[in-house]
């Protein structure tokens, strides 16, 4: 079926039909243009979602129980998948709504133009027309003043009145009327002739190849509206892919969710290594009371001497009594034991002290229970002490261990500075032209006096973290108090985690340092090997300008450490270790 014949005559109705086509294409480009907005928003809004719920944190803030690292995982999967949207609505925007208008405006342009050709051959074809019914109608015309001249040419030639004057003029005006009559016949022939052509090439070529333009256009919008569809199919299903690996990330996350392992964190995070109150020995204070007998006993038990209890008993009545972190502190032995009253024949008073000793046990319970708890509140408000002391053991033991971990990072890394600066250096000293070698000695010695920094924040936290695996490790055979080493002041956490508003709440004994722990912390470690040379600039008396400290050795033996920047240093090659004083 071709439009050019079937269609000959629908010149108007193929005029709208295209149009209608053109709208409709501008409609599907329109419905794309508002579904990629949607793909934009609703990939901001899932962005939006998972920053409300990812919010930056510190790396002390990191995640580390598997529920919320599952769900930190599903947040990034779900932050991947709002990306293949913003994809999926940048590849519509390009590739579907971006050729559609431009289609559209070639197709605007195309239509014009045939349908111009068209209004144009139609014009010419009215302009035939309108010459062949001119010379129609002055064929017509000439004819009829022909018949008349005819008509009065023959009225005066029968008329025996008219003269002959009058009847060789109206032979003559006969003549001339059909002269112009067989002239106008000639004319109208030659346009009758020539419209009947243009008619034919009219709707014969001109319109038949117009028309079929047109039609291989709307066509060609049809194709085009299909290739569309498809590309909009497409541009989901490339996405697909990379959407399901990120709905396997999200199973994946889901699976690695372990029970387990976060109430084992639970317990590694919370763990503070005291451990749990012993029970209270009974006391039996009806051992005081005295009644009127022969024997002075109450169920058979006997009378002490003078109404006093017997001091072996008080003893061994306090000896072994275990408080939760460690024994209660013993009165000093210069304080003689309170001495029991003697009371008459058949009376009994119950001691001062036995309401105050219960009230003490009770009170020794509920401390023991707030020092537990008082961590967090420790953790929330307390100020954090250097050698992490404020935390229970294992806590501090962790803590230590970590920061133990960043130093010897950070040491490593110094380490490579030098040996990168010492290669330098030598390749200076190779080749002089590439630098001068003496240029990089100031950052060498920042380096090597940042490496003495960090070794010994490395040895004290060593230090500290050995003081706890010592304390630790012995918890099994021995409980010591942990306020023999610590006084917590006013309005301060205890060591112990407690927060002490008062010190009066506990009698703490002074402080029993141990001398052979502080000699294994000082005991000197293996010599170091020499890394250089270095030459004294100043007396060392002078004071330090804080530039820093370098361990050296001496030549005979003696190590220590002097200002950096009171010496001159020359570095070994390829070596690590100490700094050999000159």
């Amino acid at each position: 079926m071709s439009w050019g014949t079937d269609l000959w005559d629908q010149f108007e109705n193929l005029d709208k039909h295209t149009q209608w086509g053109i709208d409709f294409l501008e409609r599907y480009a329109k419905f794309v243009k508002e579904r990629l907005e949607i793909e934009q928003t609703y990939a901001k809004q899932l962005r939006n979602l998972v920053k409300k719920y990812c919010p930056k944190r510190s790396k002390d803030e990191e995640p580390r129980f598997t529920s919320c690292i599952s769900f930190y995982a599903i947040l990034n999967e779900l932050n991947d998948y709002a990306g293949q949207r913003e994809v999926v609505a940048e590849e519509m925007g390009h590739k579907v709504y971006g050729d559609l208008m431009r289609y559209s405006q070639d197709l605007k342009t195309e239509r014009k133009h045939h349908l111009q050709e068209g209004r144009k051959a139609q014009q010419y074809l009215d302009q035939c027309w309108k010459h062949m019914d001119n010379s129609k109608k002055k064929f017509e015309r000439e004819c009829r003043e022909a018949e008349k001249s005819q008509m009065m040419y023959e009225r005066l030639d029968n008329d025996i009145n008219a003269t002959k004057s009058e009847v060789e003029k109206a032979k003559s005006q006969l003549y001339m009327r059909q002269h112009m009559a067989e002239e106008s016949k000639n004319e109208y022939a030659a346009q009758l002739q020539n419209f009947n052509g243009e008619q034919w090439k009219h709707f014969n070529v001109a319109i038949p190849q117009i028309f079929t333009n047109l039609q291989n256009m709307d066509e060609r919008r049809t194709v085009k509206l299909g290739e569309m569809y498809r590309s909009f199919a497409e541009v989901e299903r490339r996405v697909i892919p990379i959407i399901s690996k990120c709905l396997e990330g999200m199973v994946t996350a889901a699976k690695n969710v372990d029970d387990r392992r976060d109430s084992g964190i639970v317990v590694e995070s919370f763990k503070s290594g005291f451990e749990p109150p012993a029970d209270f020995p009974f006391e039996d204070f009806s051992q005081n009371i005295q009644r009127a007998g022969s024997d002075g006993t109450i169920g058979g038990t006997p009378k002490s001497d003078g109404g006093k209890t017997d001091p072996k008993h008080a003893i061994s009545r306090t000896k072994n009594k275990l408080w939760l972190f460690g024994k209660k502190p013993k009165l000093p032995p210069s304080i003689p034991p309170p001495s029991l009253p003697s009371f008459p024949s058949g009376h009994f008073q119950t001691p001062k002290f036995s309401t105050e000793r219960i009230a003490n046990h009770l009170s020794e319970i509920r401390n023991a229970k707030s020092k537990i708890k008082s961590f967090r509140a420790v953790k929330r408000g307390a100020p954090t002490l250097e050698d992490l002391s404020h935390l229970p053991p294992e806590q501090r033991r962790k803590k230590l261990q970590q920061r133990i971990d960043e130093l010897n990072k950070e040491l490593q890394k110094e380490m490579d500075q030098r040996d990168a600066l010492n290669k330098m250096k030598d390749v200076y000293e190779k080749t002089p032209q590439m630098g001068d070698p003496g240029s990089l000695q100031p950052k060498i010695s920042e380096t090597i006096c940042n490496m003495e920094k960090l070794r010994s924040e490395i040895h004290k936290n060593e230090s500290w973290l050995a003081e706890v695996e010592g304390k630790h490790g012995s918890r099994n055979e021995r409980r010591p108090s942990a306020d023999v080493n610590h006084h917590a002041p006013q309005g301060r956490e205890s060591p112990e985690g407690s927060y002490t508003e008062d010190q009066s709440q506990e009698q703490r004994s002074p402080p029993q340092p141990d001398t052979h722990e502080f000699d294994d912390e000082f005991e000197d470690d293996d010599p170091l090997p020499a890394i250089g040379h270095c030459k004294a600039l100043y007396s060392f008396d002078e004071e330090d300008k804080g530039d820093g400290w370098t361990r050296v050795r001496k030549n005979s033996g003696e190590e220590g450490y002097v200002p950096t920047s009171y010496v001159d240093i020359t570095m070994e090659k390829n070596s690590k270790g100490a700094v050999t004083y000159i």
